[in-house]
């Protein structure tokens, strides 16, 4: 997530017609004119909405102070080629350059962009879930961890956040004593070709628009290396709520999603049986980037982001809770 004062910069440029000059800058290197683009949402980077004869097209931009133009290109270069070997996820679409990543000078400096297609559909949200549909899940999944496998040249690793815990967190030592408890069996977990590969890291259900066919992903903010049990954690969360365990009202669909990716590709019950410490682990790298982006208030803000600070300090606690409850099992021997 982006630092709350970078969202509210942005955001005190876009007017109340949704448009701001900022995006206008940066739609422009895809030929699209000033007033085009339209705020939609800012948080791991800012999503402006594009027409396109009819359709929309999706302008995604950030800071440079928060990410560098090569993660961004790598991003688009997946997407892209996942997109051309005929797996369900949108596509990048490339600049008047012909590039897929574009850095724009900025009047709030340097923002690496990209524009994507829109994904076909519409969402589906828990409350409406099918069990064939849960199973069309959980095979898309599974065909983006086949599909992706050899294409993550140049991702970052997942969890790399965890080292940080003992540095802003000094003075919580039982959280501390948590993290570097889960951490270090994550240290041994085997890394093979048919548990480890690429993720799309936050495949859950706002990420996607379905057809009849199933489900297209779109959002590959968070495209890591790392294992597909991870992955799976993070997506499903909707039925399991955090702690990686089904919830009793949504069993016989975590049941089909694990159906569906199972007939795409092999997850034994070890792996299975190691989504509570992931859901641990993404509660500890979570913990890490909201309070990066929380940073220190400023003396006075807006109610919007006053608020916003208010759910992230929220969440914060509860992540550090699932932390300290995972490590505490992990300490009991339950891995």
């Amino acid at each position: 997530m982006m630092p709350l004062t970078e969202i509210d910069r942005l955001k005190r440029t876009v007017s109340a017609a949704w448009d701001s000059p900022i995006a206008d800058q940066v739609a422009a290197q895809w030929g699209y004119p000033a007033g085009s683009a339209r705020w939609w949402r800012s948080s791991a980077s800012h999503v402006c909405v594009l027409p396109d004869n009819g359709r929309r097209r999706y302008l995604r931009f950030v800071p440079g102070s928060c990410r560098g133009p090569e993660s961004l290109a790598v991003v688009a270069e997946l997407m892209a080629r996942l997109s051309d070997g005929g797996s369900a996820v949108v596509r990048p679409v490339a600049a008047e350059s012909g590039a897929l990543t574009m850095t724009v000078a900025t009047g709030l400096g340097a923002m690496h962009a990209m524009v994507v297609e829109p994904a076909p559909g519409a969402q589906v949200d828990v409350g409406e879930l099918t069990e064939p549909q849960a199973r069309d899940w959980g095979r898309a999944l599974a065909r983006l961890h086949r599909d992706a496998a050899g294409l993550g040249a140049g991702l970052p690793t997942s969890f790399g956040e965890l080292p940080d815990i003992g540095e802003l967190f000094a003075d919580d030592a039982e959280l501390v004593e948590a993290t570097t408890r889960i951490a270090d069996v994550m240290s041994e977990l085997p890394r093979c070709e048919d548990r480890w590969g690429v993720v799309h890291g936050d495949f859950e259900l706002d990420n996607m628009a379905w057809e009849e066919d199933g489900p297209t992903a779109y959002d590959f903010d968070e495209a890591a290396l790392s294992w597909y049990a991870a992955d799976i954690a993070f997506a499903v969360r909707d039925l399991t709520g955090d702690t990686g365990r089904p919830a009793a009202g949504h069993r016989a669909r975590f049941d089909a999603f694990l159906d569906g990716y199972r007939s795409v590709r092999p997850l034994d019950d070890e792996d299975l049986g190691r989504l509570p410490l992931f859901a641990g682990l993404h509660a500890a790298a979570s913990l890490v980037r909201i309070t990066r982006a929380l940073g220190e208030p400023a003396r006075q803000e807006p109610g919007w982001l006053s608020g916003l600070r208010d759910d992230l300090t929220d969440m914060a606690r509860a992540h550090r809770q699932l932390v300290i409850g995972i490590g505490q099992e992990v300490g009991r021997g339950i891995r």
